[in-house]
């Protein structure tokens, strides 16, 4: 029985074009991303790509930023990073939680104390768009050391986003290359078209809800283990393997899980039928941060296993299998893997929203009715 269409929607709305979007193209059969019409592969070019807040200025204003932009939306940034003292406050005194339930928490109560809270205009919330943008990079870094036992580090405004986080989180500034890394990474996450979270987000903008309410909703979808910590799946296969574990061990460990027919996390992807095109990119950090860092062994590692799952079952590494190991060689603890996909993907979950509110209509699709045949009876209780 159908009361809507007679054409079918596949299961998760599968290739369903939902909307339109200026901010992310994808061609999964041919392995294309780009943000506003420029490829992912020239963004993320180790010496002639852009910076996560280049990438930030492109997916918010649809072009790349001149030098007085940029240093503009820099200096925001940096303003922005200097968590507020009631957060500070909130962190410390929040019970054990995982580090995405904190975030989400946190996030929400940055709502109450934006300087816009109670503004709702385009300018008010791009103004949120950025201080969230700089906040969620100091609440996961600073949790992450708090985690640890460690106190909290200010932000140094002379690093960029990137360096800044990796100094909040460990206390020591980056190298060149670790900092140039980590920067890629965020520029790889920034966005991804209709994703789960992303969906999640303009959904809620569409009521028009505040823009901090839209951005707890895609948190909370990202914490799920469908969409968000595929990464911290891979590393923890990979230390369960054995750092000290030769490659016949390795190739031991892979080809039982497959005989067991158990999922190898960091393989295949909803949209591509080609190398996801982020993978290309981390590939090559995580094997250059394993060798400056001392910790090689685990991009052999990951090396040996994508070759096996490829030639056993055709399926290609995706943006979460070597960016495990270059988080883990960068000093990045696992309970961090997944609000790190937050403090990149900020970007485009705030883009989008933006884009939600700049031409709104209320999203409310539709079911393909597949219950009981209407209409029913209402029987008299004694006779149920």
């Amino acid at each position: 029985m159908s009361t809507v269409s007679e054409v079918k929607a596949k299961a998760g709305l599968e290739d369903v074009v939902a909307g339109e979007s200026a901010i992310c193209y994808i061609d999964g059969e041919r392995g294309v991303l780009s943000y506003c019409g420029h490829d992912i592969h020239d963004l993320a070019d180790m010496d002639r790509g852009v910076s996560f807040e280049e990438t930030c200025f492109l997916l918010w204003h649809r072009r790349l930023p001149n030098r007085g932009e940029l240093g503009d939306l820099q200096t925001q940034l940096a303003a922005a990073r200097v968590l507020p003292e009631p957060i500070l406050r909130a962190m410390r005194s929040l019970p054990p939680a995982g580090g995405m339930d904190a975030l989400r928490t946190l996030t929400s109560l940055l709502g109450h104390v934006d300087a816009d809270a109670a503004v709702k205009t385009p300018a008010a919330d791009y103004r949120k768009a950025v201080r969230l943008t700089g906040q969620v990079g100091s609440l996961v870094a600073t949790w992450g050391r708090m985690a640890e036992g460690g106190a909290a580090i200010d932000p140094d405004p002379s690093l960029g986003h990137a360096a800044n986080f990796l100094y909040m989180l460990t206390g020591t500034r980056p190298s060149a290359l670790s900092a140039r890394a980590f920067d890629v990474s965020l520029v790889l996450h920034a966005d991804h078209e209709l994703n789960a979270s992303t969906f999640v987000a303009r959904v809620a903008a569409a009521t028009l809800t505040d823009l901090h309410s839209a951005v707890v909703g895609a948190i909370g979808a990202l914490k799920g283990p469908l969409h968000g910590g595929a990464n911290a799946a891979v590393m923890k296969m990979l230390i369960e393997i054995g750092q000290d574990a030769g490659l016949e061990r390795v190739e031991e460990f892979v080809r039982a899980k497959l005989a067991r027919k158990e999922k190898i996390s960091g393989f295949g992807h909803r949209v591509y039928r080609t190398e996801d095109p982020r993978a290309t990119h981390l590939r090559r950090f995580s094997q250059s941060i394993g060798e400056k860092t001392g910790q090689p062994q685990w991009f052999a590692m990951s090396q040996r296993i994508e070759q096996l799952v490829k030639s056993e079952k055709g399926l290609n590494a995706n943006v979460d299998f070597y960016s495990a190991s270059m988080f883990h060689a960068l000093g990045i603890p696992l309970g961090l893997y997944t609000p790190i996909f937050a403090v990149s993907r900020i970007a485009g979950w705030t883009a989008h929203v933006l884009e939600q509110y700049a031409n709104n209509r209320l999203i409310r699709p539709r079911t393909d009715y597949v219950g009981p045949t209407y209409p029913q009876p209402v029987l008299p209780i004694d006779q149920r």
